[in-house]
């Protein structure tokens, strides 16, 4: 795939699901190079010396680093969903701003010197709102999944794998139903294939 933009990746990272989801949907091909976050290759920091994932290097040399960007990327060449549609900036800034801030107080608790129950608590206020808006409808823009589903569904994800058995204590049904949902779907059953790591001295 020499003519395919290339993707620097990492499996278990949200931001780098969320731009696969869009990849994969959107039927654009990618030189998929899945890389360790300690031990990232010199060929990604060239191309985006902030170090983070994903990375897509497209082949006119140019760089889209941010996954939100990759997704919109994507969805304009085709969208055969109408995921665009369901662009919705401000929920998802909600989500990547306050809701990920305590989402990594409360994952990662003793890395931040945070105390966990407060973090979860107020990464619960969140996840209240949204329980609240698919009360009424199936996705969080509507009857179908668009952008704004699959930009904050791999957060909600890893927000319920923290203390699992109290995420499915809490009085979210609709939130677990959507959850569960996404996580059965055929796409992200392809998003989360598992690629080899990709050794810098590859050519692909």
């Amino acid at each position: 795939m020499a003519d395919a933009p290339i993707l620097y990746s990492f499996r278990r990272c949200p931001y780098a699901m969320r731009a696969r989801l869009a990849l994969l949907m959107s039927g654009q091909a990618v030189a998929h190079r899945e890389i360790l976050l300690r031990a990232k290759p010199a060929a990604m920091l060239a191309a985006s010396p902030k170090g983070t994932v994903p990375v897509l290097v497209l082949p006119d040399g140019r760089v889209i680093d941010e996954s939100l960007e990759i997704m919109r990327w994507a969805l304009g060449r085709h969208d055969p969903e109408g995921w665009l549609a369901g662009d919705d900036a401000a929920l998802i800034a909600t989500n990547d701003g306050p809701f990920k801030r305590h989402l990594d107080r409360y994952k990662y608790a003793e890395r931040h010197g945070s105390d966990p129950i407060a973090h979860r608590t107020e990464a619960a206020g969140r996840l209240d709102a949204l329980e609240a808006r698919l009360r009424d409808q199936a996705q969080l823009c509507g009857a179908r999944r668009t952008l704004a589903d699959m930009a904050i569904f791999p957060f909600v994800r890893q927000f319920a794998a923290v203390e699992p058995d109290w995420f499915a204590a809490q009085p979210w049904t609709a939130l677990r139903g959507w959850l569960a949902g996404h996580l059965e779907s055929e796409l992200f059953a392809r998003a989360m294939v598992r690629h080899p790591l990709w050794v810098e001295a590859d050519s692909g």
